[in-house]
This record gives structure tokens, sequence and C-alpha cells, in this order.
């Protein structure tokens, strides 16, 4: 069995291959990400699309990506009725708290504090509850997959519920938490490593990677930070 592998692709978007080969896109926000290099854009063959909220900077593409590629999608009741009408067959509705298995990965939709809507002729498409996802892959490895979020107390309680080795986390502040919320966040976590996302694609995402590893260091908990397009095992 192979190891987890993970292709970020600027801002909150990645591209995992488990290890068993299952092909997982997480915010399908591709073609109009000014952060995914061009090649990335490419995206092949997928098993899965997992997607947080409705916003369009974490679910653009959904819809085109989810067409051609056939793969399942997992999100929240109204993100999934909301690809339906656009034609989307293949989905896979959740609710906070309720787990999903395909094969041997188990997928567990948590809680976000953010919002979760589309704008579409003008309008404000409400979407459902914002989530993250809890994912233990085939090898066991759990990772936390935050999306948009502030620091919330009940992160203990994912932390204590299901021992996530790896938090993905946003820093960009503003919309969600800074960098040293986050670090506090990861404390709660008890995860050992953190990759930072949803920061430096556009200017108001005033939050780096430099400040968070001065709030990571003190605690003993170790950061990963890609460019866009870099794959890590």
């Amino acid at each position: 069995m192979q190891k987890l592998s993970f292709t970020w692709l600027g801002h909150s978007t990645f591209l995992f291959t488990s290890p068993g080969g299952r092909r997982i896109l997480i915010e399908p926000f591709v073609a109009s990400n000014p952060a995914c290099p061009e090649p990335a854009k490419k995206i092949g063959a997928l098993d899965l699309i997992l997607i947080t909220h409705g916003h369009s900077d974490h679910a653009a593409d959904a819809a085109a990506i989810a067409r051609a590629t056939g793969a399942h999608v997992i999100a929240n009741y109204e993100v999934c009725l909301w690809l339906e009408a656009k034609g989307i067959q293949n989905t896979v509705p959740m609710g906070h708290g309720g787990s999903h298995t395909v094969g041997d990965i188990a997928i567990t939709m948590v809680n976000a504090v953010h919002g979760s809507s589309a704008i579409e002729d003008g309008r404000i498409v409400y979407l459902g509850h914002p989530a993250g996802f809890v994912i233990r892959f085939e090898d066991g490895l759990t990772i936390y997959f935050a999306g948009d979020t502030d620091i919330f107390g009940d992160m203990r309680l994912i932390g204590e519920l299901y021992k996530p080795a790896i938090g993905f986390l946003p820093i960009g502040d503003r919309f969600t938490m800074g960098p040293a919320s986050a670090a506090r966040a990861a404390e709660l976590l008890g995860v050992t490593q953190v990759v930072p996302m949803h920061y430096g694609t556009f200017p108001f995402l005033t939050g780096t990677t430099a400040e968070l590893r001065d709030h990571l260091e003190p605690r003993g908990i170790q950061m990963l930070e890609l460019q866009p397009g870099e794959t890590a095992t």
C-alpha cells in the first residue's frame, strides 16, 4: 500500500491520492482559482469530490468537474440538491456528525463556523451549514480538513473522538481564523502537523505562514508549507 499524497492547488483546494489509490478532490475551485498553476488545472480521473460549503472560492467548479469525471460528490444536503438541479447525479449528501464509508476510507462531516451560499442571477442561494471533514484513510492515517472556520471549542472533541494526525487549517484571517487562532486550534485538535490553507490568494487574506510557524513552534507542532502545485507525501 502506498503512502498518502496530496497536492495543493492553491487557496483551499487539494487533490489527494489515498494509500489505496483513490483520487479525492477537496474544494473544487480550479479553473478560476488565481493561485492554481495552469498545468495543475487538468485534474484527470477522480473518485470523490468533497465540498465543505457553497461559496464560489470552494465550489465554483463542482458541477463542471463532477460532470467531466463522474466522481461522487460528498457535501451537505443543500449543496447536493443545488448540484442535482444542475444535472449532477452522483451526489452523496451528509449531515454533521454523520459518516460515510467509501471502500476502506471513512469520511465524517463535522462542524464549522462560517457561511454557505452562492450567488446566481444576482440572488443569494442558501446552501446549508458549512462543514469540515475528518477522513480516515485505508492505512489508518486520519486528517482533519477544517474548511473555512473560526476556532471553536468543540475542536477539542474532534481531537478526542477522531485523533487526527494532520490538520488542514485556514490562516488567512478576515473570513476565517488567523495564524494565532489556527495554532491554538491545532493544539485543541491534538494534531502533530498543520498544513496551512486559505491565505495569500487575495489581498485581504493577510495571515502568513511565518506567523503561523511562530505560534506553532512553542507548541511543538510542525508546519508543512506547500507551494501551489507542490505535492507532499
